[in-house]
């Protein structure tokens, strides 16, 4: 991708930087304790696969090694039951399962991946919310930075 084009970072988005900028809150898209598992219909009882706190969750993407910072996201029940997985999986914090469509998170990745662009992020594991700030980078802090 060339920083001379008109676009910079944004010449293969569908959205520009005015889509993302400032601070955007994403409710109730993070993983909870609340978050749906399957249930036995016979015993009534969640399989032990699907039995996972916060913590855990966190632990988890904590543990991963990924230049992109991750986030805990609700895997479907359906996923839990097929793959016998936990009621969580990791994403870079800008999935479009977070953000609500593939064309934000097209946008947050390219300021993320941008010099220009100060990408910062708020998880809460209590709500569920998700809030993702960007902020426009002056010439003159990209030189001191």
């Amino acid at each position: 991708m060339s920083e001379e084009s008109t676009d910079g970072p944004f010449e293969d988005c569908e959205l520009g930087p005015e889509a993302i900028l400032g601070t955007r809150t994403y409710e109730d898209v993070l993983f909870t304790d609340e978050a749906e598992t399957p249930v036995n219909v016979l015993t009534g009882v969640t399989p032990e696969h699907s039995q996972a706190t916060v913590d855990e969750a966190h632990a988890f993407i904590s543990s991963l090694d990924t230049d992109t910072p991750q986030i805990a996201l609700p895997a479907s029940v359906e996923t839990q039951i097929e793959t016998q997985s936990k009621p969580y999986t990791a994403a870079a914090f800008f999935h479009f399962k977070a953000t609500g469509s593939l064309e934000r998170h097209r946008a947050y990745h390219a300021a993320y991946e941008s010099e220009a662009f100060s990408v910062a992020f708020e998880t809460d594991y209590a709500t569920g919310d998700l809030t993702i700030t960007v902020e426009e980078v002056s010439e003159s802090e990209r030189d001191d930075g």
